[in-house]
């Protein structure tokens, strides 16, 4: 029988920012066994705990991936409670509720062709010390059978309670929003739930292919339709997310998505948040804005933001973002005698809410709350297909020798004030301008972030980075 540490480490799984992730052929029996049982052995340390808690995406090989990992629980001992398809925060607070792990099974924003593991303690994500502990584990793998138990509701109807109950159902009153449903693990749950806040909803675009929506790199012709969709039906805003509803997709009434750093300084804002803990890529109005006591940079990754919490812990309402749009919520919030506990984890539902409640409540619109804010653009995008041995070539090349990377980038004229190494290669200008290129965690791309003073140099900027790379 081969040892856990053996199947993982042959297999061409590996863990990023979001859990253990790679082609859906990789993900074997044994490799999900194996990863199941690690995850199990490394909560047994520090947890008791008699169930673990399931749910999965809409990706067409989620449900096989399910049922090799609830059978692998069942025969290590342990009891299932499988909630089907919801959205990972659903899973999360729910788990956590309970004070039990979990699983979710879940590619995000990748490609339909690949899948992906994502673990939760009974107190919220895995540390990188849990990655570590998951990875080396030499026992013995065991034998399972396949089993999906039947789905219980509880976790999508408790997600959805906790913001009927926290902002009430009048907070989203007279306002007329279009949901972009595509194939998001969580679209079953928002027409309901906007409607029942006040909203007129109108859904849109459902998909039975599951389609690969990246809130950090939106494609041309979902800018389209966002355009088209709000010209023709009014809207005051569209909400969508990612594949696995962690991170939010939100348009304004011009059909423009919004940028999730932009949505997350937003929504820190009004909810009186003091403290931040927000990744290095993220746009630098959140201190341009002054309205927060303190704003920790980190490296990019839920698990980063999470660590730097306990670096924030004095301060009274922490949180933090990604430029992907995850709010994660680090200290419980009290309204009217209504309290919203803490959810350290990425969430697309809080932000969305946050925002049109307020506009609600300020008879505003989405567009006047941008032009509130400190003039800083960013624009990002990625090339796909880009093996992570050539990102890394080429910043270790940039970080030698800046000017020759310059040079390739038709960038010479440019002079660099700073070089930011917490995660890839931040540069930033004296003109003001900042490039940042970095590996994604998740899959084989190489990703780009601009930061400007206009969105079209922003945009203009990225596609010429990226086409000079390509070349």
């Amino acid at each position: 029988m081969k040892n856990i540490k053996e199947v993982i480490s042959q297999s061409d799984v590996k863990f990023g920012t979001s859990g253990a992730r790679g082609l859906v052929t990789e993900f074997t029996t044994e490799v999900c066994t194996a990863f199941t049982i690690s995850f199990l052995d490394a909560m047994k340390k520090s947890f008791e705990f008699k169930k673990v808690a399931v749910a999965m995406d809409n990706r067409p090989s989620s449900p096989e991936i399910s049922s090799i990992i609830c059978g692998a629980i069942k025969a290590y001992g342990y009891e299932v409670d499988f909630y089907g398809v919801i959205p990972t925060p659903a899973l999360a607070l729910q788990a956590m509720t309970d004070e039990i792990p979990s699983i979710m099974i879940t590619g995000s924003h990748i490609p339909f062709d690949r899948n992906g593991i994502k673990f939760y303690r009974p107190d919220g994500e895995i540390s990188k010390e849990d990655e570590i502990s998951i990875l080396d584990n030499s026992n013995e793998l065991i034998d399972s059978s396949n089993y999906l138990p039947v789905v219980d509701d509880k976790a999508a109807i408790n997600y959805i309670n906790r913001y009927a109950n926290y902002f009430g159902k009048a907070c989203l009153n007279g306002l007329k929003i279009g949901i972009y449903e595509h194939s998001s693990a969580g679209r079953d749950l928002y027409s309901k739930l906007f409607t029942n806040l006040g909203a007129k909803v109108i859904t849109l675009g459902r998909s039975d292919e599951f389609i690969p929506i990246d809130t950090e790199a939106v494609s041309q012709e979902d800018k389209q339709r966002g355009k088209d969709w709000s010209k023709e039906y009014g809207f005051n805003t569209i909400f969508s997310t990612d594949g696995d509803g962690d991170r939010p997709l939100i348009a304004d009434e011009n059909g423009d998505w919004l940028r999730g750093d932009i949505v997350g300084l937003l929504t820190a804002k009004i909810l009186g948040i003091k403290a931040l803990a927000v990744p290095v890529s993220c746009n630098t109005a959140i201190e341009k804005s002054d309205f927060f006591d303190k704003i920790k940079r980190t490296k990019i990754g839920s698990p980063y933001v999470i660590e730097a919490f306990e670096e924030l812990n004095t301060y009274e309402a922490i949180a933090g973002f990604e430029a992907n749009g995850g709010f994660l919520l680090g200290s419980s919030l009290e309204q009217d005698g209504n309290i919203l506990h803490a959810l350290p984890t990425r969430d697309a539902l809080l932000p969305f809410i946050v925002l049109l409640s307020f506009v609600v409540k300020e008879k505003t619109s989405l567009s006047n709350l941008i032009e509130s804010l400190p003039k800083r653009f960013t624009s990002s995008d990625r090339i796909q297909n880009f093996p992570r041995e050539k990102s890394i070539e080429l910043i270790n090349k940039g970080i030698e020798n800046p000017t020759i990377l310059l040079e390739m980038l038709d960038l010479e004229n440019l002079k660099i004030v700073d070089i930011n190494q917490i995660d890839g290669l931040r540069l930033t200008f004296d003109n003001d301008v900042i490039i940042h290129l970095r590996p994604s965690g998740n899959a084989p791309e190489l990703r780009c972030y601009v930061e400007t003073d206009s969105q079209d140099t922003s945009d203009n900027l990225v596609k010429q980075t990226l086409t000079s790379i390509s070349k």
